[in-house]
């Protein structure tokens, strides 16, 4: 008796670790090419512990394309793509084309890239740092929003040599602020 209930929670155990297993590596490269947000769904793509998202933040009076901390009602935004774009209004679209780019295409006027690798994404993630990265087919990074920081600097993020945070406009205006109150690595 002992030794089949000792052998079923072995049994147990071992299926929650695969399943375990299996949900990180879904997860892990989550975003797909011909994935997409609509804005105004409220959908974002988060990362695994859903501490931080990428999808669309207020901005002024509409809004930005940016990552965020995810959960609260007010959202904490801590990199914004394409800072001095204006804000979209209804009906803008962030997608991973089908041929690998990630762009954001609006109701009317031009689509605007979020990032500009080298090469096709194959996918992307949103990961627990708050980097959003995107990959090719072998899985190398290819491009990464840490490379490219706006006005904040998280725990797990370090500046790399000739990059800058560059201070935003004002409160809820995360467009480039003036002045010379760069910091630099």
């Amino acid at each position: 008796m002992a030794n089949t209930l000792y052998f079923l929670l072995l049994l147990l155990l071992l299926l929650l670790s695969a399943f375990s297993t299996a949900t990180a590596q879904q997860r892990q490269f989550n975003i797909t090419r011909g994935s997409f947000l609509i804005l105004g769904s409220n959908l974002s793509w988060l990362s695994p512990s859903g501490r931080y998202a990428f999808g669309f933040h207020p901005q002024g009076n509409g809004y930005a394309v940016g990552i965020f901390l995810a959960g609260g009602a007010e959202r904490t935004v801590v990199w914004t793509a394409n800072r001095d774009d204006p804000p979209v209004f209804k009906n803008a679209t962030l997608l991973l084309t089908t041929d690998g780019k990630l762009v954001l295409r609006p109701m009317q006027g031009q689509e605007t890239p979020v990032a500009n690798p080298d090469e096709p994404a194959f996918s992307a993630s949103m990961l627990d740092s708050g980097n959003l990265v995107l990959y090719n087919s072998d899985q190398n990074v290819i491009w990464q929003n840490f490379e490219h920081p706006t006005d904040t600097l998280l725990p797990e993020w370090s500046l790399i040599p000739e990059s800058a945070l560059h201070p935003r406009k004002l409160v809820g205006d995360y467009s480039l602020g003036a002045g010379n109150r760069d910091l630099w690595a």
